[in-house]
Formats: structure tokens, C-alpha cells, sequence
């Protein structure tokens, strides 16, 4: 039954997501940055409450671990926060990247997930200290697949860099 509800709040986000951002793509300037900061609020929210359902803590695991999941998420929240603006650079660099400046992306986006890395291992033994090793397990299982879906919806609107052929003469 689990599996089904990850399914049915996953399709759920991602139709949110598909929306928004085609609503962002289009409506440009103050108004994208508002679609995005509602995806981002949406997506924040459903992770808890996907978390919730899924995880099914007693009493006293929940009271224990949701005040380190919120400290966790705060952490993972300003590393999307990096990512968001990261892609922002990208797409308003995106016809007239330079060499110079792919590298100063691509050297970004390795920083940040170089850093969810290091926050996600620095949380597993806090997290083992409220729940038991399976259960913790099982949160970064679902938190991964979570990711997973995000990034594949965010993959698919993001334009890979064209080659120097394909680039505009400068």
C-alpha cells in the first residue's frame, strides 16, 4: 500500500511540477521566480508529508526524529536554493556560454552536490539515534527516490550546452 501512495503523491508533485514550471517558462521575469518559489514550497511541504506516510515511526521515533529532519531539511533546502539560482545563471547564460563560464557552472554544481553528499552522512548517525537502522534506511531510500524524480523533471527542461558549432559566432 506504501508503494502506492509514493506513486500516487509522486505523479501528484510532478504534475504540480510540470505545470509550474511550464507556467514559469512562459510567464518570464518576476512572475517565474514566484511560480519557482511555489514549486519549491510544494515540493518542501509534500517531502515531509511523504516522509510521514511512508516511514510510519511510534510516538516516540516521531517526536525524536522530526525535529532533526526539520534541521536536515533546512540544510537541504539552501543547497536547492544554490541549485535554483545555479540554474537561473545557466539559463540566462545558456546562448552566449563561454568556455570560462561552463567551467565556473559545472565547478558550482559539483560544490553543491558535493556538499548534499557531506550533509546527508552527517545526519545518518543523528537519525540512527532516533529510529532504528532500518528505518533510517528506509528515510534516505525515500528521500533519494524523491530526488530521483525531481531531477528527472528537471532534466528534462534543462537544454544540454550546445557544441562549438552550434554556438552563436561571437
Amino acid at each position: 500500500m506504501s508503494k502506492i501512495r509514493v506513486l500516487l503523491v509522486s505523479a501528484l508533485i510532478l504534475g504540480f511540477a510540470a505545470a509550474s514550471a511550464r507556467a514559469a517558462t512562459d510567464a518570464g521575469g518576476e512572475s517565474e521566480k514566484t511560480s519557482v518559489d511555489a514549486l519549491l514550497s510544494a515540493i518542501r511541504a509534500n517531502r515531509k508529508a511523504l516522509v510521514a506516510v511512508n516511514l510510519k515511526m511510534t510516538d516516540d521515533e516521531a517526536a525524536k526524529f522530526w525535529p532533526i529532519y526539520d534541521s536536515y531539511q533546512k540544510e537541504m533546502n539552501a543547497l536547492g536554493d544554490r541549485m535554483v539560482a545555479l540554474l537561473g545563471d545557466y539559463g540566462k547564460n545558456f546562448h552566449d556560454m563561454t568556455d570560462d563560464k561552463a567551467m565556473k557552472i559545472l565547478d558550482e554544481y559539483l560544490n553543491i552536490e558535493a556538499e548534499r553528499v557531506k550533509v546527508r552522512r552527517a545526519y545518518v548517525e543523528q537519525f540512527a539515534k532516533a529510529l532504528p537502522g532500518r528505518k533510517v534506511g528506509r528515510f534516505y531510500q525515500i528521500e533519494n527516490k524523491m530526488d530521483a524524480v525531481i531531477r528527472y523533471e528537471m532534466a528534462k527542461t534543462i537544454p544540454v550546452v550546445e557544441d562549438e558549432s552550434a554556438a552563436p559566432a561571437k
